[in-house]
């Protein structure tokens, strides 16, 4: 329990709530497009059961990525894999056309469900990166992903919308993550503990890179949107 008082327990739980959060959208887009056909009464189960159903595949999913990352090689994979995640939640496109609707209470929760297993790998990987190995974090991290999913979605969309600064302070968020998980590598580790410095200089160089090179793709996007 003296964990739980540690200043590296509460960094680290925050910044898995704030992975929740900036990773929440495309689960709410499934959601919504595959609740969208029901009776409205029905819904609210569908939202419900299948995120229930979506979380419990996810936590043991979770669960299995921690273990993989002990791995030796794995946890290197892991960030570098966090490091194209992180940039695609800067440069996002649309790719959620193939999530049909359900015609029933049960094929609305089972697509629910398998969409968000299919979509949900980069949540999984990037909340067991910035856990570290800790069960109980990712407990915590999944049982705060329930509510966000089911209640907070749309209100996550909306703020994301309105202030863009958000998805920069996520995906620097998930740099950071990739940037422990690459310099946590066991081929590497003992190298980085002897030079602190580089190790430092490696996750700045990730964050800042992921950045500039989300902002300006950004803009890139942008400036065609304007001349077409």
């Amino acid at each position: 329990m003296e964990m739980l008082f540690t200043p590296a327990f509460w960094s680290t739980l925050v910044a898995i709530i704030v992975i929740d959060l900036v990773l929440a959208g495309d689960n709410a887009i499934v959601i919504g497009m595959a609740a969208r056909n029901l009776p409205a009464h029905q819904q609210r189960k569908a939202i419900i059961w299948g995120t229930v159903g979506a979380v419990v595949i996810r936590a043991a999913a979770t669960m299995a990525v921690v273990w993989l990352l002990k791995i030796p090689g794995l946890l290197l994979v892991g960030g570098l894999m966090l490091v194209w995640i992180a940039l695609k939640l800067l440069v996002q496109e649309e790719g959620h056309e193939s999530v049909k609707a359900g015609s029933s209470l049960g094929s609305a929760i089972w697509t629910i469900v398998v969409a968000d297993a299919v979509m949900g790998l980069d949540n999984v990987i990037a909340v067991a990166g910035a856990a570290h190995g800790s069960f109980l974090l990712v407990v915590l991290g999944l049982i705060i992903s329930v509510p966000v999913m089911v209640w907070g979605s749309t209100l996550v969309l909306k703020v994301m919308d309105r202030f863009p600064a958000v998805m920069y302070i996520g995906s620097a968020v998930l740099a950071y993550t990739a940037g422990s998980m690459i310099t946590s590598e066991p081929f590497v580790k003992g190298f980085f503990i002897e030079h602190p410095v580089l190790k430092w200089a490696l996750i700045a160089g990730v964050i800042v890179g992921i950045l500039l090179i989300g902002r300006v793709k950004n803009q890139a996007q942008k400036r065609v949107a304007e001349q077409s």
